[in-house]
């Protein structure tokens, strides 16, 4: 190979990272707003559905299973609910490497375990309610069982996992407030919305909606607003 040839190759090779870098960084805010509307989408869609479909107080354990449309409606929202939890790791994930080496280590481990945490405990609340309506299908599980697992469920959906992501709404405001990556009334109604999750989860009905309509509304400004670029990113900390 020549002089010239082996000039352009090492050309080449120091230009592709830095151009694989740049693409990189215009795709990521889309991809994080992506991911986040169709985890809210997904998991309002569900919480809804569970909401119409479970009676809040039931006078005999297992006969509001025994409705078609009912159990029809229980099982279309248990099978969305893994996919919003698939969206909301690839936002978390995007997210996280949108920040990159500007996160703070304490907001990035909190940011990070609340929504692991929260992802899990929807998991679980799903899988016992999906347990619920087998059991109840094949007419092999009592009346205490079933009110059991109906409580269970309810106090991991609607109580834990909704206090942790009223913590991952506080870091993720944080980061906004401090990057001013997101409109500042977002982060106002992010705090607002975080504080009543904290103090009144499963106590107000329909309360738990606040959660995902503010990652929809979060989704939608990265979304709609043009990205400041790295360098602003380090000189707004």
């Amino acid at each position: 190979m020549t002089v010239t040839g082996q000039l352009q190759a090492v050309t080449e090779d120091a230009l592709e990272p830095a151009a694989l870098r740049a693409g990189s960084a215009l795709r990521t805010p889309r991809a994080a707003a992506v991911a986040g509307i169709i985890f809210a989408v997904l998991l309002i869609a569900a919480l809804v559905l569970l909401r119409l479909s479970v009676p809040a107080n039931t006078g005999v354990a297992g006969t509001w299973l025994t409705n078609p449309s009912r159990r029809a409606a229980i099982a279309t929202a248990l099978n969305l609910i893994p996919f919003a939890g698939i969206a909301f790791l690839w936002f978390l994930g995007v997210v996280r490497d949108r920040v990159g080496e500007r996160e703070d280590r304490f907001f990035a481990t909190v940011f990070l375990g609340s929504g692991l945490l929260f992802v899990g405990m929807m998991f679980v609340g799903a899988a016992v309610a999906g347990g619920l309506v087998a059991s109840q299908a094949s007419g092999s599980s009592g009346d205490g069982a079933l009110n059991l697992g109906r409580h269970v469920t309810i106090v991991l959906v609607n109580v834990y996992a909704m206090r942790m992501a009223a913590v991952f709404m506080l870091t993720t405001v944080t980061i906004a407030r401090r990057t001013r990556i997101v409109a500042r009334w977002l982060t106002v109604a992010g705090l607002a919305a975080a504080l009543l999750l904290l103090v009144a989860a499963g106590s107000i009905p329909w309360l738990e909606l606040a959660f995902p309509a503010w990652i929809l509304a979060l989704s939608v400004d990265i979304l709609v607003r043009r990205d400041p670029g790295p360098g602003t990113f380090a000189q707004r900390r």
